[in-house]
């Protein structure tokens, strides 16, 4: 991550630290170390925030407090309180098993860790864990323009499954991805890109105008998710639903997508249901709260 980007953030956890209350732990600590902390600021609590920063920025997976105690020579008292303002402020995040994750806010400081690759590391547990309960293939996406980038494909392991690669593009008229994409951003921006649609049709199931694929996007944000039935592929069915940041925009989508003979059509609402709880899952990580 370049120091630029960390800077920025230990500037704005030590500009918050002054007026954060003191934890169960500081309040343990004698007032004179305290005091000497105090003291050395700002250059203390900036080197000791990039210290921390620097060593989840090389463990992708992230770290426990024991293991950024260790990496940083600061004690686990110390590197608490910083890690409880970084998340506090949305810098990190904390995965299921309490490891300290680099979060989105940090990764859109504009360096280092692209936005997208924070978004893959975030939703990628909460993506295993449907496509071990689904057994399809399951996928992240973003727009690219008026394009659906794939970012995260994780591939079913049937013989017989969906193929799809990350950095893969398609047209949003005829994926769930799309559709799901489309349908929950403003307006505004919305009608920017339906103009750009040339609606070439994949399959003949595919939506041929504009009119149609309209009352389609009604249809997704009426029933909060996306189904390409045979849209894109002949014989396969993808549902898809939308993944909000911490500000209620769309951020990204997922998907589960499979064979027509085992995504079957008395089957759909089950899918859908997975994967809109997954797709909340991802939104919270993201601090998004419904």
């Amino acid at each position: 991550m370049p120091q630029s980007t960390i800077a920025a953030a230990a500037e704005r956890v030590r500009a918050n630290s002054s007026n954060a209350a003191v934890t169960t732990e500081e309040k343990e600590q004698p007032s004179m170390i305290r005091a000497r902390e105090s003291k050395s600021a700002p250059v203390g609590v900036v080197g000791k925030v990039l210290r921390i920063l620097e060593a989840l920025d090389a463990a992708p997976t992230g770290l426990q407090l024991r293991e950024i105690s260790q990496q940083t020579s600061l004690n686990k008292s110390t590197a608490y309180r910083f890690l409880a303002h970084l998340e506090s402020e949305g810098y990190l995040f904390r995965d299921d098993a309490g490891a300290y994750i680099a979060g989105p806010k940090l990764a859109r400081l504009g360096a280092g860790i692209t936005y997208h690759a924070t978004l893959r590391k975030i939703s990628r547990p909460v993506l295993m864990l449907l496509s071990k309960e689904t057994t399809e293939t399951v996928n992240l996406a973003v727009l690219d323009g008026h394009d659906v980038l794939y970012l995260e494909v994780l591939e079913s392991a049937h013989s017989f499954r969906m193929a799809s690669q990350p950095g893969m593009h398609r047209p949003p008229n005829c994926t769930a991805l799309g559709k799901v994409l489309l349908a929950f951003l403003p307006s505004e921006q919305r009608e920017e890109i339906l103009p750009m649609l040339t609606f070439e049709r994949a399959t003949p199931r595919t939506i041929p105008n504009l009119a149609r694929f309209r009352k389609e996007l009604v249809r997704v944000v009426q029933q909060g998710y996306a189904m390409d039935d045979q849209e894109t592929d002949l014989g396969a069915r993808c549902v898809a639903a939308p993944v909000f940041d911490e500000s209620g925009k769309v951020a990204a989508a997922i998907s589960v997508s499979g064979p027509t003979t085992r995504m079957s059509r008395d089957r759909i609402q089950e899918f859908a249901l997975a994967t809109k709880k997954a797709a909340r899952a991802i939104s919270a990580r993201l601090g998004h709260s419904n």
